[in-house]
């Protein structure tokens, strides 16, 4: 049993929609979702996973960006270190500090640039539900994501 969450959302006619995600630690599942729902912004999948660590998933056209707000959860949770490989980058050691890593970019044209999602990554104090929902209110989805949240 985890306690992850996710959601997709996409901006369509002016507004977002989003959907809850039930599989949150498949990526091809995450990447095909996200390709089937981009509207004209593309679309965005915001995952908590347990109480560990968040990951932003964005498809824009044909390509495909992600973020994970901790690569060192690479040595103890397999979709981090799938995201780790796809993303090309060096597979932490354990006395590696944490940092979040991939295109930390990935939300810059809708609102949030990577200084901020940085630092929302290494905020202590915050568990990834309370991050997600940190980005969602940032990108203007907050209210629908917590209606979304409060029902699971």
């Amino acid at each position: 049993m985890n306690d992850d969450f996710g959601v997709i959302a996409w901006h369509e006619d002016g507004r977002w929609t989003l959907a809850r995600m039930e599989q949150t630690r498949d990526v091809g599942h995450i990447n095909d979702r996200l390709k089937a729902q981009q509207g004209n912004g593309g679309a965005v999948a915001l995952i908590a996973i347990d109480e560990s660590f968040f990951i932003v998933a964005r498809t824009l056209g044909a390509s495909m960006q992600m973020m994970i707000s901790d690569v060192t959860y690479a040595t103890d949770y397999e979709v981090a270190a799938e995201i780790v490989e796809i993303l090309d980058l060096p597979f932490p050691e354990d006395e590696d500090e944490s940092q979040p890593g991939g295109d930390i970019d990935l939300l810059a044209d809708l609102g949030m640039n990577a200084m901020e999602l940085e630092a929302l990554s290494d905020d202590p104090d915050l568990y990834p539900d309370e991050q997600i929902d940190a980005i969602a209110a940032r990108l203007g989805f907050g209210d629908e994501f917590v209606e979304l949240y409060d029902l699971s």
